[in-house]
């Protein structure tokens, strides 16, 4: 079949899935399951993958979603009710306060700071449904905060997870992980500095709202962009997202308790809490943290024990078929719920109240169980049979000396589709660097600009999108996110564009 049909037809429900959402305003566990089984039907039909082998394909996909992407979803939002059963987010809303009641700058420390912190150390949605629902209880407008922390969720995915996209796209590629790391932060660079700019902004609806907090917002992206720069640059993938984002926000509240005056730095006076309270308060979020940094490979020991608690079987049974790995341990979902359950209880929660929380949480996301599996199935289905390849071939053939253009606009689709910046390297990284040596880039430049343009993709994703809806009380709501988010999406990775093709003359 010709190439360019193919590529019309495999673009088909990925155009289907935006317009559906974007202008139907669909509910997306419905849309997105049609799309599933019609992407399983053009699979079958027009690709000609064997029938049992797709379904095994969207099987593999739907056990992924679960474990390990809907359980982080299910641990984060079960963190946040149980902290609202046991009043403990009546402190942590009073300590917030007590920094600073301006919109603005809680927004850059929850959203940007906080936001930045949980994914370079658990990603999987933890990055949007903690901050998010946090700025929900402080007032925000529900859907206002699902968007804010969509749109902060961009540049701190490419070292999310401890690095894992980067350390992955660096596997399959055979590229050395510094240089790549390197090349990563310097096409992220401004877009770090500029974001917080662009979140008062949303916060305010005016660029006038910049007034009296430039300096902090400034600072803000500073201190998340240049730690990231030296790190990325000398310690690899690891830990530029986790330094940068515990720099901005220490930064943040820093200028904020220092140098805001009047208005914009004015704090509650109704705030007389303990430092005892204050820890009893965060406590569950403090095991979090620790929990996830000690399983992580920063410590080999702990992580390589708690890794090979695990099962692994194949699911997919067509051709490449690999074993699929289930974590029982090492994964944020499960570490988030053992930190709220023994945080809980020190806070008093007996346990029979814990399990009704919890119980209640996943009645909570039964829709967003079921767009979450069917994205994700669908994008294996895609990835498996074909389809995907059929489109970056296209894009390849059109644009010729002008990859570089698109190259970050083929990181974006791997992520809206499968709602991973990982899983969008695993898809072109090894394209991308092809293309490179074709056209005389340097591979190093285009395989970052994946990454780079994969970050675009967190804000339009519907697993995304899904994980926003949860922690706000918003599902049913995922169009009209959906149209907030991809503005700023289409922005993002055209400038991304530019810059990609034009430092391809000078990298």
């Amino acid at each position: 079949m010709n190439s360019y049909l193919l590529f019309i037809l495999a673009l088909a429900p990925i155009l289907w899935l935006m317009i559906s959402l974007g202008v139907l305003r669909l509910p997306a566990h419905k849309t997105c399951t049609v799309t599933m089984f019609s992407t399983l039907v053009l699979a079958v039909f027009v690709w000609k993958m064997p029938f049992m082998t797709a379904i095994t394909a969207a099987v593999e996909g739907a056990a992924i979603g679960l474990w390990p992407i809907m359980i982080v979803i299910i641990a984060a939002i079960f963190t946040y009710n149980l902290a609202v059963h046991t009043k403990s987010m009546d402190i942590i809303k009073k300590m917030l306060s007590s920094i600073t009641t301006d919109n603005r700058v809680q927004v850059l420390i929850l959203a940007w700071g906080f936001g930045g912190f949980l994914e370079a150390v658990a990603g999987y949605g933890t990055a949007v449904a903690i901050p998010a629902s946090i700025l929900a209880s402080l007032g925000f407008n529900p859907l206002f905060a699902a968007v804010i922390c969509l749109v902060a969720n961009t540049v701190p995915t490419a070292f999310g997870a401890v690095g894992i996209p980067v350390t992955t796209l660096a596997k399959v590629t055979g590229l050395d992980v510094s240089l790549l790391s390197y090349n990563i932060v310097l096409q992220l660079a401004a877009f770090i500095v500029i974001i917080p700019f662009i979140l008062v902004i949303m916060t305010t609806r005016s660029i006038k709202g910049l007034k009296g907090v430039v300096g902090i917002t400034l600072a803000s992206g500073l201190a998340f962009a240049l730690p990231q720069i030296v790190v990325a640059k000398t310690l690899g993938a690891e830990l530029p997202a986790l330094i940068g984002s515990i720099c901005s926000m220490a930064t943040t509240i820093l200028w904020a308790k220092v140098f805001l005056k009047g208005d914009e730095g004015k704090t509650s006076k109704e705030n007389s809490i303990t430092a005892k309270e204050g820890v009893l308060a965060w406590l569950p979020y403090i095991l979090i943290f620790t929990f996830v940094i000690i399983s992580s490979p920063l410590f080999p020991g702990v992580n390589e024990a708690l890794i090979h608690i695990k099962s692994s079987f194949k699911i997919y049974i067509g051709e490449g078929a690999k074993s699929t790995t289930f974590k029982w341990i090492a994964t944020p979902g499960v570490l988030i719920i053992f930190a709220t359950l023994i945080g809980g209880k020190i806070q008093g929660a007996s346990f029979s109240e814990m399990m009704k929380v919890f119980i209640a949480t996943i009645k909570q996301l039964t829709k967003s169980t079921i767009t979450v599996v069917a994205i994700v199935a669908m994008a294996k289905i895609m990835g498996y049979s074909g389809m995907i390849t059929s489109i970056a071939l296209v894009l390849v053939k059109i644009t010729g000396k002008f990859f570089p253009i698109i190259s970050p606009i083929i990181g974006t689709l791997g992520t809206f589709v499968t709602g991973s910046d990982t899983s969008s390297n695993i898809l072109f990284g090894v394209l991308q660097k092809e293309v490179a040596n074709s056209i005389g880039v340097n591979p190093y430049w285009l395989a970052a600009a994946n990454t780079a343009g994969a970050t675009a993709g967190k804000m339009i994703s519907p697993q995304s999108i899904a994980v926003a809806t949860s922690a706000t009380g918003m599902i049913g709501s995922e169009g009209k996110i959906f149209n907030s988010t991809v503005k700023f999406c289409i922005g993002y990775v055209l400038v991304l564009g530019i810059v990609v093709y034009f430092g391809s003359f000078f990298i």
